[in-house]
């Protein structure tokens, strides 16, 4: 394949999309991805091992997509990088990652290609995302900054220019094919969080670049595969993936490690959220117990 493809012409686009029991969102999104105006565009859903009934209502409304059933839920590292690889092996020229809890514009995929092929140096092509409750109010303008040291991340709500130390959330993204043939697909190691700033972290050691299409509105539901009944379960999983993130992007973990543990947990325990503070420590625990993927 021409690796020049993707900056010129029509790029054929796949949109990679992960479910888990979030069919009414996904089908939302899926009717937003069958308005856009971009026509080289085809779409694949990883299905985790849903028990309510996705699978057969993707497939019955959205007979254009192709359905990957994984049988169980991978967490969706794991599940994505089933999708990128589906994608690849068809002939993508761009891999559209894409949260099942979005809403896309119809001009979203005209834009982000478009700057792609603006910016044959772009590995990565971000979207700015706004709260869909409420879409005065920008959540990401792209991405935001990573400190590896102490696993913390935060949002820019503005303009910025990426530079070190910055990736673009994963919520919607454009991927060039090349990128994932030169560093490889997502850490599988992240059962949620962090798989977007350790990728960034990872193609930043290369001559790739992540810019923003400024023009593009995505909404996001954001959190919309989880619960209030389950913060216990995702303060383990913040809690794994944090470490995991320290460990595999930080020449300073056997100090970062700690203080993030050592924060986390003291602010559960002054606040009496106990529950809370063994579920850090579970996470902990899980962290030692298991080898690094």
């Amino acid at each position: 394949m021409d690796a020049t493809k993707a900056s010129r012409g029509n790029p054929c686009v796949w949109c990679v999309i992960v479910n888990w029991n979030g069919w009414r969102d996904t089908l939302d999104c899926l009717a937003s991805l069958r308005e856009q105006s971009y026509g080289h565009l085809k779409t694949v859903v990883v299905d985790n091992g849903s028990t309510d009934d996705s699978v057969e209502r993707i497939r019955r409304e959205f007979h254009e997509v192709k359905v990957i059933e994984a049988g169980k839920n991978l967490g969706y590292s794991k599940g994505c990088n089933v999708g990128i690889r589906a994608a690849l092996e068809s002939g993508a020229d761009l891999v559209w990652l894409l949260n099942n809890d979005t809403i896309c514009p119809a001009d979203t995929l005209v834009k982000l290609v478009r700057r792609a092929v603006e910016c044959p140096e772009a590995g990565l092509v971000g979207t700015v995302l706004l709260y869909a409750h409420d879409p005065s109010q920008v959540q990401a303008w792209g991405g935001g900054r990573v400190l590896p040291a102490i696993g913390y991340v935060t949002h820019f709500t503005a303009p910025v220019v990426f530079g070190k130390n910055c990736y673009t959330t994963f919520a919607s993204v454009l991927c060039r094919r090349e990128v994932f043939e030169q560093i490889g697909v997502l850490y599988e190691g992240f059962f949620m969080y962090y798989d977007d700033s350790d990728f960034c972290l990872r193609m930043q050691k290369t001559r790739w670049k992540i810019v923003i299409a400024e023009d593009t509105a995505v909404l996001h539901k954001e959190g919309a595969s989880t619960s209030a009944g389950q913060k216990p379960l995702m303060t383990r999983i913040v809690t794994v993936s944090t470490l995991r993130m320290i460990r595999r992007n930080s020449i300073y973990a056997f100090i970062g490690m700690p203080v993030f543990v050592a924060l986390r947990l003291g602010k559960r325990v002054m606040r009496g959220q106990w529950t809370g503070a063994k579920a850090v420590c579970e996470g902990v625990m899980e962290f030692i117990r298991e080898p690094m993927p």
